[in-house]
């Protein structure tokens, strides 16, 4: 048995009946990785010494947590204390984080093994990782095309299977967008369902940690450990925690299926098309009803989300000033050592984004752009929340096309934009969302389906995609690395 291949939960059921041991998961993780990761380049760092301590230590604890032993990926812009933390930026080359993230906290008191940080676009600023300042990562069921972004390292890895489980973050569709992209299933949970502590912001009202895996009930086992109250994150919602895993078994009969008709436009690949009918076809046959819905402001949604998730850039990107960590550039005096620190450090989308917000909330510009985009932002959130009173989920394509070639769209940074147009929509309202597979094209490549549920409601989303997963197999299929 080859047992980088295994999800989380088919491995936690090894190890509890002592069928396999956590040394010999590490060991056939770390030799996957060390095959494959040379043209997948999903890693910015390794922490292969610190895992195998950690495996001891494990091994002398007398209480077993609920990912004892399991090896696990994280995005390299969430904080882990003494590891190097880079958000692919050189600008934070060499930042040890003095502190540990909410959710890698939570992550350590359950058992989980570190295995590596995995790359992304600077920032998280990006659908492709191109857009890391280091290296870009390789799509594993076509090495000539892109993983997805931002979160193209973790759920490159996730794929590749170089770790059993990984985290990333979403912001307009960074967890979503690659997992479609790779094949496997990418949960962006409810606003406020995780503690954004220690996630290096980029845009704070829309940024969301969440689990990319092999399978809904990997993301749900992960889900149960993240979420939670955090009084370290003013926006973490004092909301009940349920087990995300206990109900995913319920069948779907009875529940009503929205398919907006907003989601199905020109540009949407015919493939991609032809995949998620047949998906929402599945569900019909499971005894859900299919409705068609409206979301009337959602051609509204990437220009919104533009303004408004790079003016919150602007604003969070101002404390890299070569001052406090990371990259220092030499300047004749403070000012003009601030400007080179940001030349020099951050890459070119970093100072478009930041470039753009700064205009955007410039004297004069404000209430064109600004307040306007926010005044959009409650349009679509009125918009879901008015379909939700009809239907339980909503369903879509999660991006238009399947995975692009890598050089494709880097000089277009509006194609670029577009690449997001499904998934933008609910990070503007803050809804929960997963993407699972769904198909392939005839070029072999994954197709994404996107199951968007009400606020707080990650149970439905949950069991509807779980019911779907169960009935087809297109998640068991690997790239042939």
């Amino acid at each position: 048995m080859e047992l980088f291949r295994l999800g989380i939960s088919e491995a936690l059921d090894l190890l509890e009946k002592d069928e396999i041991s956590s040394r010999e998961i590490l060991d056939s993780v770390f030799s996957r990785i060390e095959a494959v990761d040379d043209r997948v380049r999903s890693f910015v760092s390794l922490t292969r010494d610190r895992a195998y301590d950690r495996m001891e230590d494990l091994k002398g604890s007398e209480k077993r947590g609920l990912l004892s032993g399991i090896p696990l990926a994280i995005k390299d812009n969430i904080c882990i204390k003494g590891i190097q933390t880079t958000c692919a930026s050189k600008i934070l080359e060499g930042f040890l984080p003095p502190y540990e993230s909410y959710v890698t906290e939570r992550l350590f008191k359950s058992g989980y093994i570190l295995i590596g940080k995995t790359n992304l676009d600077e920032f998280a600023m990006g659908s492709s990782t191109e857009n890391s300042g280091y290296f870009v990562t390789h799509n594993p069921w076509d090495l000539e095309r892109v993983p997805g972004g931002s979160s193209g390292g973790s759920a490159a890895a996730v794929a590749a299977d170089e770790c059993l489980g990984a985290l990333g973050s979403d912001t307009g569709g960074s967890i979503r967008q690659p997992a479609a992209f790779c094949g496997v299933v990418g949960f962006k949970p409810t606003y406020g369902r995780v503690s954004r502590y220690g996630l290096v912001a980029f845009a704070s009202s829309f940024d969301q940690i969440g689990p990319i895996t092999k399978n809904v009930k990997d993301a749900a086992l992960l889900l149960n450990v993240i979420s939670g109250r955090d009084p370290m994150d003013s926006t973490s919602v004092p909301v009940e925690v349920p087990d995300f895993t206990a109900g995913l078994d319920r069948e779907i009969k009875g529940l009503k299926v929205g398919v907006p008709k907003e989601y199905f436009i020109e540009g949407l690949d015919p493939e991609v098309e032809l995949g998620v009918r047949d998906a929402a076809g599945v569900l019909e046959r499971l005894g859900a009803e299919i409705v068609e819905v409206s979301l009337p402001h959602t051609g509204y949604a990437v220009a919104a989300y533009y303004i408004l998730a790079t003016s919150e850039a602007s604003s969070n990107l101002a404390r890299f000033d070569g001052v406090k960590y990371g990259f220092r550039a030499e300047g004749k005096d403070l000012i003009d050592m601030y400007m080179e620190t940001r030349a020099q450090g951050f890459g070119p989308e970093v100072k478009r984004r930041i470039m753009l917000g700064a205009y955007a909330l410039s004297a004069g510009y404000y209430d064109a752009y600004y307040k306007k985009a926010q005044q959009v932002r409650t349009l679509i959130k009125t918009d879901f929340e008015e379909t939700f009173k009809n239907v339980d989920v909503i369903v879509t394509p999660t991006s238009p096309s399947a995975a692009f070639r890598i050089g494709d769209k880097v000089s277009d940074p509006l194609q670029m934009y577009l690449s997001d147009i499904f998934t933008i929509s609910v990070n503007l309202a803050g809804v929960p969302a997963i993407s699972i597979p769904c198909g392939y094209t005839s070029e072999g490549l994954p197709i994404g389906f996107q199951v968007i549920g009400k606020h707080f409601d990650e149970e439905t989303v949950l069991r509807v995609s779980y019911a779907y997963e169960q009935s087809t197999d297109w998640h068991k299929k690997r790239p042939g690395l």
